[in-house]
């Protein structure tokens, strides 16, 4: 599924990026390709499990891979087995955590300090929605703005990926904003990038402690992590520096009528086809928001 400039997965650094670094001042077709219906979804749930986390990676436009969000979470809510939901989309150190489960989505929205700018409330609602409603934590794990600024100039960051690794995100990056960043801008973006798998993954660690802690002498239970796919690889984003002891399936959500390369597929643990996203040429798009 490629485009003149980069492929979409690719893509997953594009928008959330941009916006927000603000460093900077491929159409895909539609397929008629069915998605999998709720029931086979809850089906794939339960043979996933027992398992520490689902990594449920996204094309952050297409709104099949959030319909899939809320069918995997409201499983896991059916079946007692959600523990809590994490999301890239929500800042570290907000959370539902004590909202009552009658909660409005406006109260929601105010624990999680969301922003409606960077991410539509009404894509990622019914999931989250879901998890309030059965008592269970929405946990932020993304890194602030300021944070990100600063792990721009942090040269270790260069050091928790090998070179193959840390070239591929490099390389990852330079095709996801379509070959069009100036050069001296891609260390310090892959350094973000890697900065955020870091903080997100240690999030994700300690939720994954209490709710061990809760469950003590219970079934363990299953955290949904919810994310850009380039966060859910195996070998370049947040897998890469979760705690060895966690469990974990990390799925990617393939678009349309073409499966992902095998070297995509060899960097998840299961890959999940969906309906084609929405014809929107990101590099086009890109090079009228570049300045000059």
């Amino acid at each position: 599924m490629q485009c003149a400039f980069a492929s979409r997965p690719a893509q997953a650094f594009l928008l959330p990026l941009i916006f927000t670094l603000s460093l900077l001042g491929c159409a895909t077709p539609h397929s008629d390709t069915r998605s999998a219906p709720a029931n086979d979804i809850s089906a794939r749930v339960r043979a996933l499990l027992p398992v520490s986390i689902v990594l449920l990676g996204e094309q952050h436009d297409n709104p099949d891979h959030q319909r899939v969000h809320h069918a995997v979470t409201d499983a896991l809510a059916a079946q007692h087995q959600l523990a809590a939901v994490v999301l890239e989309m929500a800042a570290q150190g907000h959370t539902t955590a004590g909202l009552n489960p009658s909660a409005s989505e406006e109260d929601v929205q105010k624990a999680l300090s969301w922003d409606d700018k960077a991410w539509t409330w009404a894509n990622y609602a019914p999931a989250i929605m879901v998890a309030v409603r059965a008592g269970v934590p929405i946990v932020g794990t993304n890194l602030q703005r300021k944070q990100m600024r600063e792990a721009m100039t942090n040269l270790s960051l260069d050091l928790r990926l090998d070179s193959a690794a840390l070239g591929q995100q490099t390389d990852a990056l330079r095709d996801g904003h379509c070959g069009l960043l100036p050069e001296a801008q891609i260390a310090p973006m892959t350094r973000v990038q890697i900065a955020r798998d870091v903080a997100m993954a240690s999030v994700l660690t300690a939720v994954a402690a209490d709710a061990e802690a809760a469950g003590a002498g219970k079934p363990a239970k299953t955290i949904v992590f919810i994310a850009g796919s380039g966060h859910v690889n195996k070998m370049l984003g947040v897998p890469r520096h979760l705690a060895p002891s966690l469990s974990m399936a990390a799925i990617f959500l393939s678009e349309g009528e073409n499966p992902p390369s095998a070297k995509t597929a060899a960097n998840f643990d299961h890959i999940w086809p969906t309906l084609a996203g929405p014809d929107t040429n990101y590099c086009a798009t890109f090079k009228t928001q570049k300045p000059g």
